[in-house]
């Protein structure tokens, strides 16, 4: 009852949302609203000389009845909020990985090496002109599929997803996988998904046919109006490809019934504006979703969004977040992904202590048949993570993320988006660090500050309209 007491700061975020207050509860990152008992005692407890459950109480008593405030105290020390002295820092213990099995859900098959587009931005290291494309063989798809069920046999639900390159130059071996798929999943009790991005510029009727009977997800990389897109998405003639990006999109849009396609964005210097990019796609177009990659490290630097640019993306998507909030209080959705993505997040109470699935529920095969961390990697310097033959390298692998885990503990350990996070992209700290596994560490104000938009915005909804959650979040998740 007299031990000395203090507030545990790593694991406290207080947020003020017009005349409320929240905690937002890192390690579980969960919110509550705080009251006026709550935040006095968190208050008070610094500005005591050698704060104590008694002293508290006695301190607090003219304003409220005893047992509440024991009730409050005990709360926020089950919460880990509040301790004893020296007791608990809020900081996690680094404690080395050392997995002998991987949940694998998915695999991510780099089907053709080729592509018949020329972006100056592109991050992709095995990419060839169409000419001297490298097709994976359906001996090593199969084998994949194979490697995907064998590393990680008790999963319910699998992903194959198609990349490339363009993936389209390589229909024929897209039509062999998803055939071989279903028939080797259903055989086992399992569901399994397919996905793919593509350009679109080879997007055919017979295509939108075939990919809407398997209910293939669909997303379309194009970064907005012409005058945006054809500055860097241009063919390898240097022409400008909108024209052909937007019809073949409108074509797709109209008989596609499945699921919902996205459109995915990528900002590179000079272009920021983002709600007449969104606006565009999802009005114009008529795309269900739109997401934006910021490029902040990309190995041309040229293309790379300058620091002020990067903080006027944040700040307008922060304005296009303001748009999703009006929208979400009338229980309807504008299809602003980021934002979407980040309040799901926050309603579920996402803790990650790794920033992606990569290598441990996802891999992606090159079309030799190694593995690598994501599509990003294929092509790249960094040791694969084993092959499909072999399966995945454990120790490779353990290596890999406990040098992760051990540089998010040193620098990510007081952050209040850690959970979060975790650190960020391996593949842009491998661009912009030459080293995947260190934290992201050059726009972590930004983000943090996004974080706290997003908690605004859930908030929000929360309180006016939460059935906006049972609406569009819940249903979204069963279909995952």
């Amino acid at each position: 009852m007299n031990s000395i007491l203090e507030v545990i700061e790593n694991n406290l975020h207080q947020v003020e949302v017009k005349d409320k207050s929240f905690i937002f509860h890192i390690p579980t990152t969960s919110l509550f609203e705080s009251n006026d008992l709550t935040g006095d005692i968190l208050s008070l407890i610094p500005r005591q000389d050698q704060p104590t459950d008694s002293s508290l109480v006695q301190e607090l008593n003219t304003h409220y009845p005893e047992d509440d405030i024991i009730s409050a105290l005990d709360e926020l020390k089950s919460l880990s909020l509040v301790s004893k002295k020296g007791l608990n820092n809020g900081v996690e213990e680094f404690v080395p990985l050392a997995l002998d099995s991987v949940p694998l859900t998915t695999v991510v098959l780099s089907v053709n090496t080729g592509c018949n587009l020329s972006c100056t931005y592109c991050y992709k290291e095995d990419l060839d002109v169409p000419s001297a494309g490298k097709k994976m063989t359906f001996d090593i798809a199969k084998q994949s599929i194979d490697m995907l069920l064998k590393e990680s046999p008790d999963q319910s639900r699998y992903n194959v997803v198609f990349f490339g390159g363009e993936p389209l130059s390589n229909f024929t071996l897209i039509k062999d996988v998803i055939a071989y798929s279903e028939k080797v999943f259903a055989s086992k009790g399992k569901i399994v998904d397919f996905s793919m991005t593509t350009n679109a510029t080879l997007l055919t009727e017979r295509h939108v046919e075939y990919f809407d009977k398997h209910n293939v997800g669909l997303s379309i990389s194009i970064d907005g109006p012409k005058a945006y897109h054809d500055r860097n998405r241009i063919s390898v003639n240097g022409e400008g490809t909108y024209d052909t990006v937007a019809k073949k999109a409108k074509m797709l849009l109209s008989r596609y019934k499945s699921r919902p396609i996205g459109a995915r964005v990528t900002l590179t210097t000079g272009i920021t504006d983002i709600d007449t990019i969104w606006d565009h796609l999802f009005n114009t177009l008529g795309f269900s979703e739109v997401g934006f990659a910021p490029v902040t490290s990309g190995d041309i630097s040229d293309y790379n969004l300058k620091p002020e640019e990067l903080v006027d993306v944040f700040n307008n998507m922060k304005k296009l977040g303001e748009k999703y909030l009006a929208a979400a209080l009338e229980n309807k959705t504008i299809g602003f992904s980021n934002l979407h993505q980040l309040i799901t997040d926050i309603h579920e109470g996402t803790k990650k202590a790794l920033p992606c699935g990569a290598g441990v529920g996802m891999v992606a095969v090159d079309h030799e048949g190694g593995l690598n961390l994501c599509h990003r990697f294929t092509g790249s310097d960094i040791p694969l993570l084993g092959d499909v033959k072999q399966g995945l390298d454990k120790p490779v692998l353990n290596d890999f993320l406990n040098k992760r885990l051990e540089q998010s503990k040193l620098g990510c350990s007081t952050c209040h988006i850690r959970n979060l996070c975790a650190g960020g992209c391996y593949h842009e700290s491998y661009a912009r660090y030459g080293d995947p596994a260190k934290p992201t560490f050059h726009y972590c104000d930004l983000m943090r500050d996004w974080v706290d938009f997003g908690i605004y915005v859930y908030t929000e909804i929360m309180e006016h309209n939460p059935g906006f959650y049972d609406t569009y979040i819940a249903p979204r998740k069963a279909q995952a």
